[in-house]
């Protein structure tokens, strides 16, 4: 009966996440898949959420469904945390905000609304995004073009490439972007970058879909909202997909929210009735754990303060592993090639790595990245830093060294 059926090729990302986990190379070093992992090579359980999780437990609360649109707490956190709690669209009610099966099951929901409700409408990502945003969105039916973005000879943005393809879409085209860290090259426009693109978005009557996964990550949590926020000041009707995944590291939990600003309070909640709809007829109810544990956080302020202060210790660390690389690769290599290192923000970079060295890392030293060059800054540590930047030197024909 299912012979018909051909077999599923594999997740770029996933597959390499599999076959590193069966490297019997004594040294290996996974920089592929998105985790973050702190300077012992582990996923930490944030100190926040272990408290949120022993009041929980204490509490007893039964593990009943949530209503469809999710837990009431939660929602409103992820709005404050998000659009900001001086918010003039948040004061009015005019943002329908759903909790989501992490971030991409908000994109997923998001991606099949603006199907159903905007059917002649095509969206248009980055060249290059993250490989998933392509699968998710033309899962859902949409036509699927890119923008330009990344400028590989100059490891940089192409700024006005971008302003002029945004500038010719037809109105009520959707245009995804990433308000910060962006994935895969780390490289996120200037505030007078974003200011040029809201123009092009009002003048053009666009629809922006904002993808916030890695928020924290880059400058700080109101700071990588910033977008976010001016989008939404300009008017726009903004749809914003965001993640805990990574900056609560509750990767399993599934945490997510998709938000639709609105232009009044009545069509918010139509917005959302129709968003219920939508999680009734895929999942029916989202998890309830996970979410807990984030409005637990998000809506005390003990808690809220001691986890913005673990999302900073994050955020400096990365930092920190970047310079470190950096310093190790300019040390062995005969003349600066990865100065974008510690330019690009979040947990990515676009090395510049062509895909047959990549191969040799991964062969020859058990270092794992993507083909495309693209490294998870977050899985660097001192213990592995310098085998690493051994690795690459190797690779692109500088000098090994051995630590000091």
């Amino acid at each position: 009966m299912y012979e018909h059926i051909p077999a599923y090729p594999g997740d770029p990302i996933l597959s390499l996440f599999q076959a590193f986990q069966q490297d019997a190379h004594p040294h290996k070093v996974n920089l592929s898949i998105g985790l973050y992992y702190d300077d012992a090579g582990r996923i930490p359980v944030l100190e926040s959420t272990r408290i949120a999780a022993e009041r929980l437990r204490e509490a007893g609360a039964p593990h009943t469904y949530l209503p469809m649109e999710g837990l009431a707490a939660y929602r409103q956190g992820v709005q404050r945390l998000v659009f900001g709690a001086d918010c003039a669209a948040l004061a009015q009610g005019r943002i329908a905000t759903l909790q989501t099966l992490g971030g991409s099951g908000a994109l997923r929901l998001g991606a099949e609304f603006v199907k159903r409700y905007f059917p002649d409408s095509a969206i248009w990502i980055s060249d290059p995004t993250w490989d998933n945003h392509r699968v998710i969105f033309s899962a859902a039916g949409l036509d699927v073009h890119t923008y330009p973005y990344y400028d590989e000879a100059r490891n940089g943005l192409r700024v006005d490439a971008m302003l002029a393809a945004l500038d010719a879409l037809p109105a009520r085209s959707i245009v995804l972007l990433q308000p910060c860290c962006h994935n895969p090259t780390g490289l996120d426009l200037s505030h007078d970058a974003w200011r040029a693109v809201i123009d092009v978005l009002v003048r053009r009557g666009l629809i922006p879909f904002l993808d916030m996964a890695y928020q924290g990550f880059g400058d700080g949590l109101d700071d990588d909202a910033w977008a976010v926020r001016a989008i939404v000041e300009a008017g726009l009707p903004a749809i914003v997909s965001n993640s805990f995944s990574k900056n609560f590291s509750l990767y399993g939990e599934r945490v997510g929210g998709l938000s639709i600003v609105c232009a009044s309070a009545g069509e918010a909640a139509t917005v959302l009735s129709q968003l219920q709809a939508g999680v009734r007829r895929t999942y029916s109810s989202p998890p309830l754990f996970g979410a807990q544990l984030v409005s637990t956080v998000l809506n005390d302020d003990a808690l809220r303060a001691r986890w913005e202060d673990e999302v900073a210790q994050v955020r400096a660390r990365i930092k920190r592993m970047r310079g470190a690389l950096k310093a190790r690769l300019d040390a062995r290599l005969p003349a600066p090639a990865f100065d974008a290192l510690v330019t690009q923000r979040g947990m990515f970079s676009y090395t510049g790595i062509a895909a047959t060295d990549v191969d040799r890392l991964r062969t020859s030293h058990g270092v794992y990245l993507l083909r495309s060059g693209r490294m998870c800054i977050a899985g660097l540590n001192d213990a592995n830093v310098e085998h690493v930047a051994n690795a690459i030197a190797d690779v692109l024909g500088g000098a090994p060294r051995q630590a000091a």
